[in-house]
């Protein structure tokens, strides 16, 4: 069965900015010179969603010489209480825009970061999203688990929720 795909570039921005905007940490994956894929926690600068993602780091990281080298990432965000899985794919580059680092600051990141705004390698990865798929279930467990026996019992696939491509 093929999956949906919203293509109104508007309409898929919104659904994505809604699906992620309480999701705090993403996983960030970045692909390494000899092609290896690496992934680590980051976290996700509250803004509205215009299809661009921010995430502070340090200049000279290996997640910088990796995007340096492929630009090329996927962001996954989970949220298991809510049953919302995110996939987002996109394009990252460094960013060093004093202006707009100030604008995304927040105070929380001093633990990351003790050097604050006037640390000389503080920098901000900006992510271009392509596209992104998702799966939502406004189910709670219960009615999950019944679905799942039924399916068991009825053979039939049982309906996991909404599963749709975004292209952005």
């Amino acid at each position: 069965m093929a999956v949906e795909t919203i293509s109104n570039q508007n309409e898929a921005t919104k659904k994505l900015g809604e699906l992620i905007k309480d999701i705090q940490i993403a996983m960030l994956t970045t692909v390494e010179d000899d092609g290896t894929l690496r992934s680590r926690p980051m976290g996700t600068q509250k803004t509205e969603f215009d299809g661009m993602l921010w995430f502070f780091t340090k200049e000279h990281s290996p997640k910088v010489e990796e995007i340096q080298h492929d630009r090329n990432v996927n962001l996954s965000y989970a949220d298991p209480k809510h049953n919302t899985y995110v996939s987002v794919s996109g394009r990252a580059e460094v960013v060093t825009d004093p202006e707009k680092m100030k604008e995304l600051w927040n105070p929380i990141l001093k633990a990351w970061f003790p050097k604050g705004l006037e640390d000389p390698e503080l920098s901000l990865l900006r992510v271009q999203v392509e596209q992104a798929e998702y799966w939502d279930s406004a189910d709670s467990k219960v009615v999950q688990i019944a679905g799942f026996v039924k399916a068991v019992v009825t053979g039939q696939p049982a309906k996991g929720g909404e599963n749709k491509k975004l292209e952005l």
